[in-house]
């Protein structure tokens, strides 16, 4: 007997009950929801030889980005191989295991480009669809993002049981490519229909981030917390985000309360929650705020990552955090293992630390030692290539402002004012990160002219 799954897929499962366990777990992660590995381990207790579940721990485990859990993920690439030759999966669930095995070679570029044809072939598949666009987000590969959900958005219509997840979906690629009228309408339609899509809630934050509209930003979020009350660490992302909002408009005392209740209110070594705190001390101290001792924890944490490299995203945050705490030795020792790795070409990774992860932490580290000329000369550098390292636009702002604070500091007032331009024109409004900088870079040119 055939069964198949919630979307009408056929599936390698012998029970009903598998079956309900398997599409609780792929609705789950399309939620972001803490409760996806517990689904997980139901489906693997009740249905060892599914391979599709194993590949799916796989990439689950791959995409928390730290080097310890690669051999749990080598792990599940074997069983998935083992059930493979014991239950004879679908060419669909074949696909997965094999990109699996891509993403194991140190190649997540080509995992993402096997997902986009398995979209391709089954656009239904909003697992594939969802697992495509973490790791191009991981890659900082935007336009992939958009072309995979373009291939899949025609198949899936209003009676697809996720429709709602990927309008979010749909909605953060827009986004991304800077489509923001289409984000804001797509990622606002999809949540009246998942209202626990927390991907598509915060697509929107971001629409309002990069076109500076924070009282908008800050309602939205408000008035939906029960949209993520539900989710794992990505919740504090989305408390993050309402954050930025508050920080835009000059309410230091809410950041820093939601700072401490909300965002790193769990002191995790995970990377995207490191990442959450130390680009948001960044921002309030170069905004002159004194951020107390917020720095240590975060920095005891990422001294014990500087030889992780998995993803160059977290190794720039973590430098970001050893900086901060004043952990000289550790943040020299992760600027050297991040130099080692761009010499390297057999991982993704390595080749993005050459192009775009070097010179934004050689960056990084002359900022810290005060050097704020070669600071600038090297985040300028690093600037047109920084979509590589991963991450979302908002995310990786926090160099870009690193890169004007660092030209001012300099006293390069001409170029700092052009770097302001440039990130307002990339972005799409200008926020009042702009209009402080532009201000401030007006009275020292006109201090200068009075002076000479």
């Amino acid at each position: 007997m055939s069964y198949y799954d919630a979307v009408g897929q056929q599936i390698t499962l012998a029970t009903p009950d598998a079956v309900a366990d398997w599409d609780c777990t792929v609705q789950a992660f399309l939620a972001h929801s803490a409760e996806t590995p517990n689904h997980l381990a139901r489906v693997l207790e009740c249905a060892p030889d599914f391979a599709l579940a194993w590949a799916s721990k796989g990439f689950f485990y791959l995409l928390l980005g730290r080097c310890e859990l690669v051999p749990v993920a080598q792990e599940a690439l074997v069983e998935a191989r083992r059930a493979a030759k014991v239950a004879e999966p679908t060419m669909r669930e074949q696909a997965y295991v094999e990109a699996l095995a891509a993403y194991l070679s140190g190649r997540p570029s080509l995992a993402a480009e096997m997902l986009g044809e398995l979209i391709k072939v089954y656009p239904r598949d909003m697992l594939a669809v969802k697992l495509d666009q973490a790791i191009r987000f991981i890659l900082g590969d935007r336009k992939g993002m958009e072309q995979s959900m373009m291939a899949a958005f025609p198949a899936i219509d209003r009676d697809h049981p996720y429709w709602g997840y990927a309008q979010g979906c749909m909605s953060f690629a827009f986004e991304e490519n800077g489509d923001y009228q289409s984000a804001e309408r797509i990622g606002r339609a999809g949540l009246e229909v998942a209202r626990d899509d927390a991907w598509g809630l915060h697509s929107v934050a971001h629409v309002y981030d990069m076109t500076a509209r924070n009282d908008q930003g800050i309602a939205w979020l408000e008035d939906r917390v029960d949209a993520w009350e539900h989710c794992n660490n990505f919740g504090a992302h989305v408390w993050w985000h309402l954050g930025l909002f508050h920080l835009e408009k000059g309410a230091y005392d809410r950041v820093l309360e939601l700072y401490d209740t909300r965002v790193r209110a769990e002191h995790t070594d995970d990377f995207r929650d490191i990442s959450n705190g130390a680009s948001m001390l960044v921002r309030l101290e170069i905004e002159g705020i004194d951020v107390g001792g917020r720095w240590e924890e975060l920095a005891a944490l990422s001294a014990g990552r500087v030889e992780d490299g998995s993803v160059v995203f977290a190794d720039l945050h973590y430098l970001l955090s050893l900086n901060g705490g004043k952990r000289t030795a550790e943040a020299d020792a992760l600027v050297k293992r991040i130099a080692s790795d761009a010499q390297r070409s057999d991982h993704d990774m390595h080749e993005v630390q050459e192009v775009a992860g070097l010179p934004c932490a050689m960056g990084l580290a002359a900022f810290r030692c005060g050097h704020y000329g070669l600071a600038f000369d090297q985040l300028r550098q690093a600037r047109p290539v920084l979509q590589r390292v991963g991450g979302s636009h908002a995310q990786r702002d926090v160099f870009s402002r690193l890169l004007i604070e660092a030209g001012m500091r300099a006293e390069r007032w001409e170029e700092a004012e052009a770097e302001t331009h440039a990130r307002a024109a990339r972005r799409g409004a200008e926020d009042n990160f702009t209009h402080r900088r532009l201000e401030a870079i007006a009275r020292h040119r006109d201090a200068l002219t009075a002076r000479a």
